[in-house]
Protein backbone atom coordinates (compact mmCIF):
# COMPACT_ATOMS: atom_id res chain seq x y z
CA UNK A 1 0.00 0.00 0.00
CA UNK A 2 1.49 3.43 -1.22
CA UNK A 3 1.41 6.32 1.63
CA UNK A 4 -1.48 7.93 -0.19
CA UNK A 5 -3.49 5.22 0.67
CA UNK A 6 -2.06 4.63 3.69
CA UNK A 7 -2.97 8.46 4.42
CA UNK A 8 -6.65 8.03 3.11
CA UNK A 9 -7.20 4.77 5.36
CA UNK A 10 -5.55 6.43 8.60
CA UNK A 11 -7.67 9.48 7.61
CA UNK A 12 -10.69 6.77 8.21
CA UNK A 13 -9.44 5.05 11.34
CA UNK A 14 -8.80 8.81 13.02
CA UNK A 15 -12.32 9.55 12.02
CA UNK A 16 -14.02 6.81 13.31
CA UNK A 17 -11.74 7.01 16.94
CA UNK A 18 -12.44 11.08 16.98
CA UNK A 19 -9.05 11.60 16.92
CA UNK A 20 -9.89 15.37 16.07
CA UNK A 21 -5.78 16.07 15.67
CA UNK A 22 -4.55 12.93 14.33
CA UNK A 23 -7.47 13.87 11.93
CA UNK A 24 -6.27 17.66 11.17
CA UNK A 25 -2.99 16.23 10.53
CA UNK A 26 -3.84 13.89 7.89
CA UNK A 27 -6.17 16.34 6.23
CA UNK A 28 -3.64 19.23 6.21
CA UNK A 29 -0.84 16.55 4.91
CA UNK A 30 -3.80 15.43 1.84
CA UNK A 31 -4.18 18.82 1.22
CA UNK A 32 -0.88 20.06 0.98
CA UNK A 33 0.10 16.26 -1.52
CA UNK A 34 -2.82 17.17 -3.66
CA UNK A 35 -1.76 21.49 -3.81
CA UNK A 36 1.75 20.07 -4.88
CA UNK A 37 0.41 17.44 -7.30
CA UNK A 38 -1.75 20.32 -8.79
CA UNK A 39 0.92 22.82 -9.12
CA UNK A 40 3.63 20.51 -10.38
CA UNK A 41 0.85 18.55 -12.86
CA UNK A 42 2.57 15.27 -11.74
CA UNK A 43 1.27 12.46 -9.45
CA UNK A 44 3.72 12.60 -6.41
CA UNK A 45 5.13 8.88 -5.92
CA UNK A 46 6.09 7.56 -2.26
CA UNK A 47 9.16 9.52 -2.03
CA UNK A 48 7.04 13.14 -3.07
CA UNK A 49 4.43 12.52 -0.09
CA UNK A 50 7.42 11.48 2.45
CA UNK A 51 8.72 15.27 1.28
CA UNK A 52 5.18 16.58 1.67
CA UNK A 53 4.65 15.21 5.04
CA UNK A 54 8.58 16.22 6.20
CA UNK A 55 7.78 19.34 4.99
CA UNK A 56 4.62 19.30 7.38
CA UNK A 57 6.59 18.52 10.26
CA UNK A 58 8.77 20.98 9.52
CA UNK A 59 6.49 23.89 9.38
CA UNK A 60 4.58 22.76 12.56
CA UNK A 61 7.79 22.52 14.63
CA UNK A 62 8.06 25.79 13.65
CA UNK A 63 4.38 27.04 14.44
CA UNK A 64 5.46 25.38 17.90
CA UNK A 65 8.28 27.12 18.68
CA UNK A 66 5.80 30.87 17.86
CA UNK A 67 3.05 29.15 20.56
CA UNK A 68 5.60 28.63 22.99
CA UNK A 69 7.17 32.43 22.88
CA UNK A 70 3.38 32.95 23.04
CA UNK A 71 2.82 30.87 26.14
CA UNK A 72 -0.29 29.20 23.85
CA UNK A 73 0.24 26.14 26.40
CA UNK A 74 -3.55 25.19 25.37
CA UNK A 75 -2.52 25.05 21.52
CA UNK A 76 0.98 23.36 22.17
CA UNK A 77 -0.35 20.11 22.84
CA UNK A 78 -2.42 19.73 19.77
CA UNK A 79 0.45 20.88 17.97
CA UNK A 80 2.86 18.07 19.43
CA UNK A 81 0.22 15.70 19.06
CA UNK A 82 -0.17 16.13 15.58
CA UNK A 83 3.66 16.44 14.75
CA UNK A 84 3.67 13.14 16.44
CA UNK A 85 1.02 11.52 14.30
CA UNK A 86 2.89 12.72 11.04
CA UNK A 87 6.45 11.51 12.08
CA UNK A 88 4.43 8.03 12.02
CA UNK A 89 4.54 8.20 8.61
CA UNK A 90 8.27 8.68 8.03
CA UNK A 91 10.85 6.23 8.18
CA UNK A 92 12.81 5.77 11.23
CA UNK A 93 14.90 8.24 11.82
CA UNK A 94 18.74 8.16 12.17
CA UNK A 95 21.11 8.55 15.40
CA UNK A 96 23.43 11.40 15.03
CA UNK A 97 25.79 8.90 15.31
CA UNK A 98 24.52 7.15 11.88
CA UNK A 99 23.96 10.61 10.39
CA UNK A 100 28.03 11.74 11.15
CA UNK A 101 29.50 8.29 10.15
CA UNK A 102 27.44 8.80 6.77
CA UNK A 103 28.71 12.81 6.37
CA UNK A 104 32.45 11.47 7.12
CA UNK A 105 31.94 8.24 4.51
CA UNK A 106 30.70 11.44 2.18
CA UNK A 107 33.64 13.77 2.82
CA UNK A 108 35.98 10.85 2.50
CA UNK A 109 34.33 9.60 -1.28
CA UNK A 110 34.79 12.65 -2.79
CA UNK A 111 38.08 13.89 -1.06
CA UNK A 112 36.10 17.08 0.39
CA UNK A 113 38.44 19.62 2.30
CA UNK A 114 36.95 22.85 2.68
CA UNK A 115 33.72 24.66 2.88
CA UNK A 116 33.81 25.08 -0.51
CA UNK A 117 33.14 21.43 -0.80
CA UNK A 118 29.86 21.77 0.80
CA UNK A 119 27.73 21.52 -2.14
CA UNK A 120 28.87 18.68 -3.32
CA UNK A 121 29.13 16.59 -0.07
CA UNK A 122 25.22 17.95 0.79
CA UNK A 123 24.22 17.04 -2.96
CA UNK A 124 25.49 13.52 -2.16
CA UNK A 125 23.83 12.84 1.13
CA UNK A 126 20.37 14.44 0.80
CA UNK A 127 19.36 11.42 -1.92
CA UNK A 128 20.45 9.16 0.34
CA UNK A 129 19.34 10.50 3.32
CA UNK A 130 15.75 11.56 2.14
CA UNK A 131 13.25 11.42 4.95
CA UNK A 132 15.96 9.76 7.11
CA UNK A 133 17.32 13.04 8.24
CA UNK A 134 16.50 16.23 8.53
CA UNK A 135 18.58 18.28 5.54
CA UNK A 136 19.49 20.94 8.41
CA UNK A 137 20.67 18.31 10.55
CA UNK A 138 23.31 16.98 8.05
CA UNK A 139 24.45 20.84 7.06
CA UNK A 140 25.59 21.16 10.49
CA UNK A 141 27.33 18.24 10.51
CA UNK A 142 28.66 18.56 7.53
CA UNK A 143 30.08 22.14 8.25
CA UNK A 144 30.99 21.29 11.50
CA UNK A 145 33.46 18.36 9.49
CA UNK A 146 34.56 20.60 7.23
CA UNK A 147 35.99 23.40 9.12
Amino acid sequence: MGLKEQLNEDMKQAMKAKDKNRLSAIRMVRGAVRDKEINSKVELDDDGVLEVIASQIKKRKDALEQLRKSNRDDLVDAEMEQIKALQEFLPAQLSMEEIEAAVIGAIEELGATSMRDMGKVMGTLVPQLRGKADNSVISQIVKQKLS
